[in-house]
């Protein structure tokens, strides 16, 4: 049976399931005006904005907190959303890091977990992606993703914006996953 909120970890980072009280740490990391410049929701450091993305983070049942694994220090979050046992599909998205993890391995190394965790039950996974946020899709694109359309779609209480849909099959996945190992 799939579990949305596994606690996942390798000697890096550690992701468990994103709760109440993480609020203030993750808002600390999100206040940040250039975290979402490239976003569709480029306001969202503002702290009502981020409020509803926390909500929508909350009630997803799909959401993490991520921490260095060392010190415990938060970092950003992501979540597993849209999963559809039919078609043995999910999304994984909404992910944010907080500026002094960008351009590392961090963001690699959290989409391996959740993709090596998540490819147990479905099929394929998908990513929603700003149209404008370039650097999210180049990111995706290294993890082996591919472009399969655009969209206009809203986020968790949000307006309608662009985005790129991108999947990774788990057949790529598994071939590929020899690549990007620890």
């Amino acid at each position: 049976m799939i579990h949305l909120q596994p606690h996942l970890e390798n000697n890096l980072v550690s992701l468990r399931p994103l709760s109440e009280s993480d609020f203030e740490s993750l808002y600390a990391l999100a206040s940040d005006p250039e975290v979402w410049a490239q976003h569709p929701t480029p306001n969202r450091y503002q702290r009502p904005v981020f409020e509803n993305y926390f909500k929508g983070a909350m009630e997803s049942g799909g959401a993490f907190l991520i921490s260095e694994k060392a010190g415990g220090f938060p970092i950003g979050c992501s979540r597993f959303y849209e999963y559809d046992p039919q078609k043995r599909k999910i999304a994984i998205g909404y992910t944010f890091f907080g500026k002094a993890w960008w351009g590392g391995k961090i963001n690699p190394m959290v989409k391996k977990l959740m993709l090596d965790y998540i490819f147990q039950f479905v099929e394929s996974v998908h990513f929603h992606v700003g149209s404008a946020n370039r650097r999210s899709q180049i990111a995706i694109e290294r993890l082996g993703a591919v472009k399969l359309t655009e969209q206009e779609m809203a986020y968790y209480g949000e307006s309608a914006n662009l985005n790129f849909i991108y999947e990774i099959q788990k057949t790529d996945w598994i071939r590929a996953a020899g690549q990007l190992r620890d």
